[in-house]
């Protein structure tokens, strides 16, 4: 008796396992292969007896159907709670795609256009100079303004303060993480006011905090915060319940951390991004959300703007935030962020596979943005295929598991 009421409740004790966010097909109705799939779980589970990993949610949708939803390892670091399909991560630069988005919906009510300077909206960020070498005591005046389009490409000349080793770069703010605990929205805008510019706009790809200045034009436009923008114009229409810049006391118990330590450096790790509010909902890098709540967002974008009766944007729009505005002339140095994505370029908020081969596998058109915590998503359009992976490896692994569930999802496609 006291066997068969233990058993009880431990049973009670598994985690909820959340509603599918999609509709379930079987995965050989879908083009996959069952016995190839399997190889995600094989290759997870060894991963997580290395314990190189907590754990990990995987959603991979294909034609319109979810084919693969499953949870593996634990939801803490210290591995002792099992990871729920639901679980919440910090998603860092998954935000930008989120921004995007938003900008969008704003440029098809007529309220911006995506070639507008800055400066209409934040007159501090007028007549700028750019700094030589990076020095910020040798400057020259910029040969234009920055553009709408310049922020959401990464060619505006701003810079994340943490990606280099200029005099320029040690006055800029780390990361979005870092400036939405220093500052609040106008005190980031006249942070960069007071700064020069790395590059002349529109002449090198480099990644900054333009994305977060993108958000603050989102909410100098309708006069709203950021978060509440994307939970009016994005997350309640899709049914992201689960999204936003904060967590809430009742969704911590789902909050995914890492392991104490980095397994490749042995130096110590933690992340406590949504666990206290921003000061500004930073557009770059302070969303948190689930994968379920993400494979719906890209869903929507893999239907060209609508998911479940819900049109997002126009399928206009979406073509255009996910084509490839990195034009001839423009220095690309992607690949020195983001070393996987060999002959991409980038979109408005999102890389974009190119013609010709590549470190990933996939097709030309196909579109991306990962983020520094340890999720991953990508969108192919050809393949019809959308998928999302969310872990807690902030650490240098992370670019490794983004190259090992690309190849896990198409080595499992035979049809």
């Amino acid at each position: 008796m006291r066997k068969m009421l233990l058993a009880v409740l431990a049973l009670f004790a598994l985690p909820a396992q959340a509603a599918d966010p999609l509709p379930r097909a079987a995965p050989e109705s879908l083009g996959f292969s069952p016995e190839r799939l399997a190889r995600i779980r094989t290759t997870m589970e060894g991963e997580l007896a290395r314990n190189q990993l907590p754990g990990a949610v995987v959603a991979i949708a294909r034609r319109g159907r979810l084919a693969y939803y499953e949870a593996f390892g634990h939801l803490d670091g210290a591995r002792t709670q099992p990871m729920p399909l639901d679980a919440i991560f910090p998603i860092a630069s998954m935000t930008k795609p989120l921004t995007g988005v938003a900008l969008m919906t704003l440029l098809e009510e007529g309220r911006l256009a995506i070639g507008d300077p800055v400066s209409r909206f934040f007159p501090q960020l007028a007549n700028r100079t750019v700094a030589q070498d990076g020095n910020p005591q040798n400057t020259v005046p910029a040969a234009r303004p920055i553009t709408l389009m310049d922020l959401a490409r990464h060619t505006s000349g701003i810079t994340y303060g943490g990606r280099g080793t200029t005099p320029l770069h040690r006055l800029y703010p780390a990361s979005s993480g870092s400036s939405s605990r220093e500052f609040d929205t106008n005190g980031l805008i006249a942070k960069l006011a007071s700064l020069p510019l790395l590059y002349q706009p529109g002449t090198v790809w480099d990644y900054s905090l333009s994305i977060d200045v993108l958000g603050a034009v989102v909410e100098q436009v309708t006069e709203q915060r950021l978060g509440e923008v994307m939970r009016d114009r994005i997350f309640r229409p899709l049914n992201m319940v689960d999204s936003g810049f904060l967590v809430s006391e009742a969704q911590r118990p789902r909050y995914a951390t890492p392991l104490p330590q980095d397994p490749a450096t042995r130096q110590p790790q933690s992340v406590e991004m949504g666990l206290t509010a921003p000061r500004y909902e930073c557009g770059g890098g302070c969303a948190v959300s689930t994968a379920g709540d993400y494979i719906r967002f890209a869903q929507m974008l893999l239907n060209r703007g609508e998911l479940d009766g819900q049109r997002i944007l126009s399928p206009a729009s979406v073509a255009e935030m996910t084509r490839d505005h990195m034009f001839p002339g423009i220095q690309n140095n992607l690949t020195g962020t983001e070393g996987n994505m060999v002959n991409w370029g980038f979109g408005l908020t999102v890389a974009v596979r190119r013609e010709g081969g590549s470190a990933m596998l996939g097709h030309p058109g196909m579109y991306s943005w990962n983020g520094a915590y340890g999720t991953a998503m990508w969108v192919d359009p050809r393949a019809e295929l959308a998928v999302v992976f969310m872990a807690a490896t902030p650490g240098l692994l992370r670019q490794y598991y983004r190259r090992v569930i690309n190849a896990l999802v198409y080595q499992a496609i035979v049809d």
